[in-house]
């Protein structure tokens, strides 16, 4: 049974684990973090290349005549790649000749996650994420986890903890599940970090004042704790290390996230219409974080 065969035997029983590939180094890192995500959670790895020119397939064409021989290859590559490194795990190679944001988001709606390839941190490069990523991610309602070129993927579950970072105005249950059954199913530490920017009474002619920087860092703390109390109780085996930084949210998010295994934030599905497609603190992490991001859709 090949792996087509074998993913589709298990697809109607297995949940879907979704990688989109370009041919890039990025896409390459993300299909391993995909393998490792998929091995992990008993999934099915499914392999898409998206191109609205694919070609009808008429059975066996002449490499100099097929449109579709770049496109193949790519796929072909990463499931061997895959196969050498995670023997048994069923993957599920798919062309579909569509554009590439429909076809992820559409995939992503059949998937329990999405994993697309990021751009690394430097340069000018490094402040654009991809037209296609942008709106993949402004618009899935499936956790979508982005992953630079540089990571090694084989080493994420091992050494990485876990950072959740955690706004105390109505943490969804749907953020908090997904970073504490990541940690649990990682053995991993789970770091939460609350920012939160002193007020303006903060600041004098002699910096911070000490008072309202303690009065506010220990409310932020009790109320960070409180937050946490019922999912502590629920994952009794995660390691939980709280953290309340008076910052901005953004700084206080990706400060200390060289090394980590995994950002987790969250995305309000329903923005206004004003506000860009996805909010400030969102932005600085794909953007500027090291590790790989994971993005949990919430109301």
């Amino acid at each position: 049974m090949n792996t087509d065969e074998a993913a589709q035997a298990g697809e109607a029983t297995k949940p879907v684990v979704t990688v989109g590939l370009d041919g890039t180094p990025e896409s390459l890192s993300a299909t391993l973090w995909a393998a490792q995500e998929a091995s992990a959670r008993d999934a099915t790895l499914r392999l898409l290349y998206a191109w609205v020119m694919l070609a009808p397939e008429w059975g066996d064409q002449p490499q100099e005549n097929d449109r579709n021989y770049w496109p193949k290859r790519i796929v072909a590559e990463a499931a061997r790649t895959v196969e050498e490194r995670f023997p048994g795990l069923p993957v599920y190679k798919d062309l579909v000749a569509e554009e590439p944001v429909n076809a992820l988001l559409d995939a992503a709606a059949e998937s329990q996650s999405l994993v697309l390839g990021s751009r690394d941190v430097t340069g000018l490069a490094g402040y654009f994420l991809g037209d296609i990523g942008m709106h993949v991610l402004a618009r899935s309602e499936t956790v979508t986890v982005l992953v630079r070129a540089r990571e090694d993927p084989a080493s994420i579950k091992e050494n990485g903890d876990v950072v959740l970072g955690l706004s105390l105005h109505g943490a969804p249950e749907t953020l908090l599940t997904y970073a504490f059954e990541t940690a649990a199913r990682r053995a991993a530490v789970l770091r939460v970090v609350h920012g939160r920017n002193l007020p303006p009474p903060a600041y004098n002619r002699g910096g911070i004042d000490p008072y309202i920087s303690h009065e506010m860092t220990t409310r932020a703390q009790h109320e960070l704790t409180r937050t946490l109390r019922l999912w502590r109780d629920r994952f009794p085996e995660v390691r939980v290390v709280e953290s309340v930084r008076m910052e901005s949210p953004a700084r206080a998010l990706v400060r200390d996230t060289a090394g980590t295994g995994l950002l987790v934030v969250g995305r309000r599905k329903k923005r206004s219409a004003l506000s860009p497609r996805i909010g400030h603190v969102l932005s600085v992490a794909v953007h500027h974080a090291p590790c790989p991001v994971a993005v949990v859709p919430h109301e």
